[in-house]
């Protein structure tokens, strides 16, 4: 029974990194298309103080 349970566990785990990870690779992916947008805007404010 101990095995059943440890198994689990590590099943837990590993799902807990493939949806860190999944996360990980959309924040980038947003990150990187709206990066300049978001360059703009802090430039434009920059430029108006």
């Amino acid at each position: 029974m101990k095995m059943i349970q440890t198994n689990k566990k590590g099943q837990t785990m590993i799902e807990y990194a493939l949806i860190a990870a999944l996360i990980s690779i959309a924040a980038i992916a947003v990150l990187t298309t709206l990066g300049p947008t978001i360059a703009q805007v802090f430039t434009d404010v920059q430029t108006a103080m």
